[in-house]
C-alpha cells in the first residue's frame, strides 16, 4: 500500500450526478478500506459570472461533465468497488471492454491540477484596472449603450463613476466594473 503508486484514473458518471459521485467515493474512503488505495476524489470546476434578477452572482460549473477524477491503487476489488459505486458508467479506458483502465499522462494531472488552480480566483479581476479619464461603454443595466468618461476609479469595491451625457446634460453613474467595457 505505497503512496508512490497511485495514479489518476477517470470515472465516467452520469451527467449531473459527479457531485454525488464524489459524495459517495469520499464517505467510502473514510469509513471502508478504500481509503488505503483510493486517496482523493476531484471534479474540476469553474468559477462563472451569471446574472440573474439583475443581480451579479457567482455560479460553479463542471469542466469536464460527465467525469469524475479518481487518485487510486488500482489492485483486487478496487477496479469493482470503484465501477460499481452509485451513478458511476464505467472507467474511461481503451475501445475494447476487455481493457484495463488507463492513468492520465502526469502532464495531463498537471494541467488540470493548474487549470483548477487558476480557475479559482474569477477572471474578472484582470479587465478592473480602468484609468480615470479612459473612455468606456456601459453594456449591462438600464444605461445599457451609453458612452462615457470614468471620472472615478473605486478598485477595492470594484466601481467606478461614469460620466455619461444623458439629454445633453452631463450625469454622474456609479457602476459595477462587469457592467462597462473599454471602447
Amino acid at each position: 500500500m505505497s503512496e508512490d503508486k497511485k495514479e489518476w484514473y477517470v470515472l465516467r458518471a452520469i451527467s449531473g450526478k459527479e457531485a454525488k459521485v464524489k459524495e459517495v467515493l469520499d464517505a467510502a474512503i473514510k469509513n471502508t478500506d478504500l481509503g488505503h488505495y483510493v486517496s482523493q476524489v476531484l471534479i474540476p470546476t469553474e468559477k462563472v459570472y451569471t446574472t440573474r434578477n439583475g443581480k451579479k452572482v457567482i455560479k460553479e460549473r463542471n469542466l469536464y461533465s460527465g467525469y469524475v477524477f479518481v487518485e487510486a491503487k488500482l489492485t483486487g476489488e478496487v477496479i469493482y468497488e470503484l465501477r460499481n459505486t452509485t451513478n458511476v458508467i464505467d472507467f474511461l479506458r481503451g475501445r475494447s471492454k476487455s481493457s484495463m483502465p488507463e492513468p492520465l499522462r502526469e502532464s495531463e494531472v498537471m494541467r488540470m491540477l493548474g487549470t483548477a488552480d487558476d480557475l479559482r480566483t474569477p477572471q474578472e479581476d484582470a479587465s478592473g484596472d480602468y484609468i480615470v479619464g479612459e473612455s468606456v461603454k456601459v453594456n449591462f443595466g438600464p444605461f445599457t449603450g451609453f458612452t462615457g468618461e470614468i471620472r472615478e476609479v473605486n478598485a477595492d469595491k470594484k466601481k467606478i463613476k461614469v460620466e455619461v451625457k444623458i439629454f445633453g446634460r452631463p450625469t454622474d453613474l456609479e457602476l459595477e466594473n462587469s457592467q462597462v467595457e473599454r471602447i
